[in-house]
């Protein structure tokens, strides 16, 4: 496997920090927007890294559903159009939004040590 653990403690430390930012209700800056599309791309060359590897199928899926289902939709929502937006859509259920952010995060320290075992 290609060693991601610089895109795995990227991407981590991004959704915990706009998950605190947005919980705390802390309006859109620009740097949320950055962080965020680079984040994007960090989740792009984990996937990539466990596409590589036929043995990491399992842990592929679970990964990419966990980012595309349980947290893109609500960081999107709020880099793309604000706090006021997200509240619309998403306020009710940010207790939603933390377990998602949770799950990825035990997900991420899975492939983690797959990364560190195969180096």
């Amino acid at each position: 496997m290609l060693d991601v653990i610089k895109s795995i403690d990227n991407l981590a430390w991004t959704i915990e920090h706009h998950f605190q930012h947005i919980k705390n209700k802390n309006d859109f800056i620009r740097a949320v927007a950055v962080q965020f599309e680079l984040s994007y791309t960090d989740f792009r060359v984990i996937q990539l890294a466990l596409q590589l590897d036929p043995t990491e199928m399992d842990l592929l899926k679970r990964f990419s559903a966990a980012y595309e289902n349980e947290v893109y939709p609500f960081e999107s929502e709020f880099a793309f159009y604000g706090l006021d937006a997200f509240n619309e859509k998403y306020g009710e259920q940010i207790d939603r939004y933390e377990q998602g952010v949770q799950k990825l995060l035990v997900i991420l320290d899975e492939i983690k040590n797959v990364n560190s075992v195969a180096e």
